[in-house]
């Protein structure tokens, strides 16, 4: 039987990169993730993400959509059409399949993250 687990009961060791070389848009951000939860079919990500400021272009997959729940911080998507949506530290954000466009860190972010990736 599954148990409950709270994120304070487990630690993860920090995963630690920075954006592709051909997605950078600005600066150089150190990126960290703590991945605190995988479902048995791999198909659901949860944990901690941290971000120094900079700005990278993403490509959400098209059976992938993340939900993240800003801790502290300011940051933007910006949308290949243009639209701009800005985040701060209280905001629940949806990041929908398919959505191509800029990832940027105004001010160093942290986010707890879902990500779900629909297999099939």
């Amino acid at each position: 039987m599954p148990s409950i687990q709270l994120f304070s009961d487990t630690t993860p060791t920090p995963e630690y990169d920075f954006p592709r070389p051909e997605r950078l848009v600005t600066g150089n951000p150190q990126r960290t993730t703590w991945h605190h939860f995988t479902n048995d079919s791999g198909e659901v990500f949860m944990g901690i993400w941290a971000s120094e400021e900079g700005a990278w272009r993403i490509e959400m997959g098209l059976t992938e959509d993340e939900y993240f729940y800003v801790i502290s911080g300011h940051g933007q998507l910006i949308a290949e059409t243009g639209e701009v949506r800005e985040f701060i530290a209280g905001d629940a954000v949806i990041i929908p399949a398919g959505f191509k466009g800029t990832f940027r860190v105004i001010e160093k972010l942290t986010k707890h993250y879902v990500i779900t990736a629909r297999k099939g």
